[in-house]
């Protein structure tokens, strides 16, 4: 279909009767060439919310769907690795406390020693960040896969960061072999979720620290960063805000210079994207060009995306991707550019009853080459 100058070609990902599949943006997304790799959590359909419709009797299982076709036809697996504390992945808070992982969890049991250094700049190495919660109470660990999610290695913990509730969503940007900075959200002085933060690991992966915070508002939450560095080594990330979920949210950009030392606000990009909010999907291509994909939870429902030219400065107008969509209860997209230049983007939509995953692949109708 063409919308808004954009041709946009959808396919299911993974559908089930009553299932509840969800959140694509908690966990991750890679690509080597026409293989693509994307990770969800699968639950069921319950009572309807002022959100979401999820059963909280069921556990939210980790599922990974792969594609050989750039993302046209879509293979359903298990995750393979292990869950610490029970069966729900990144998905305490949907579920009741006797299916929470948070509530059994044991660092001794669970959580593994990192035997040997993780070259973050390695294209077949892929790491992604878990957590349990999103309040003070929230514990994170990571996993890393050197055969395409074949198999996971892991849990390991963020050995060395000591902050309260942290809450981790995979969002990591390699700055050599064993230096990267991990993009994160932990708890705010009164306990809830809401503060948005820079850790640095300079060993692979062994030990992190704290190396800045990026917004910090104790009035509301800053979260769900979205990361991308551009050529000239400047980090360019995209931060969840918003006061309440009861409250319209939107997407702020940050800008950092210094790899992550310090970072300079470039102001909101969408003021409002529907009640509680959506996060952000930030892609690259390889001239600089910034990519922003995002749920809208206000009507007319769907999933939108801004491009930058000026490394965050400005802003396209809004482009449709998907739309006709019934409820809010949508979005956490995750995205990437293929090799073709076009972004495949992946995030969950509803039909009024189920949730469900989906993949539209995007490509030029009057922004010039996606890959410029």
């Amino acid at each position: 279909m063409t919308a808004d100058a954009l041709t946009v070609e959808s396919h299911e990902v993974y559908f089930q009767r009553d299932h509840f599949a969800a959140w694509p943006a908690n966990y991750g997304l890679w690509i080597w060439g026409d293989e693509v790799l994307v990770i969800f959590a699968d639950g069921k359909v319950g009572s309807q919310g002022p959100l979401h419709a999820r059963d909280e009797d069921h556990p939210f299982r980790p599922k990974q769907a792969r594609s050989l076709d750039g993302g046209q036809t879509w293979v359903v697996e298990d995750f393979r690795g292990v869950v610490p504390g029970g069966e729900t992945l990144s998905a305490d808070e949907h579920v009741v406390s006797g299916l929470r992982s948070g509530s059994v969890l044991d660092d001794v049991a669970f959580f593994e020693t990192l035997s040997a250094p993780i070259d973050f700049t390695d294209p077949e190495t892929i790491v992604m960040a878990a957590r349990t919660g999103i309040h003070a109470d929230a514990r994170s660990w990571f996993y890393f896969s050197r055969n395409r999610g074949r198999q996971w290695n892991g849990p390991h913990s963020f050995n060395g960061l000591s902050l309260t509730g942290v809450a981790a969503r995979t969002d990591i940007v390699p700055l050599s072999p064993h230096h990267a900075l991990f993009m994160l959200s932990c708890a705010k002085l009164n306990g809830l979720e809401g503060r948005a933060f820079c850790a640095e690991s300079r060993d692979g992966g062994r030990t992190f620290s704290l190396k800045s915070f990026i917004a910090d508002d104790e009035n509301g939450y800053s979260i769900m960063p979205s990361s991308a560095r551009l050529t000239d080594g400047t980090i360019i990330t995209v931060i969840r805000r918003g006061y309440s979920e009861q409250r319209p949210g939107w997407l702020e950009g940050f800008r950092s210079n210094d790899e992550g030392q310090s970072w300079h606000p470039l102001g909101r990009i969408v003021e409002t994207t529907g009640n509680g909010g959506n996060p952000p999907a930030l892609s690259v291509s390889p001239k600089d060009r910034l990519y922003l994909i995002y749920g809208v939870r206000d009507q007319p429902y769907g999933i939108r995306l801004k491009t930058s030219d000026d490394s965050g400065v400005t802003w396209s107008n809004e482009r449709i991707v998907r739309d006709n969509v019934i409820l809010s209860d949508l979005g956490y997209a995750r995205s990437s550019l293929r090799q073709d230049g076009k972004i495949i983007c992946i995030y969950y939509l509803n039909n009024g009853h189920e949730r469900f995953i989906e993949a539209s692949i995007v490509s030029d109708g009057g922004l010039g080459n996606l890959s410029k």
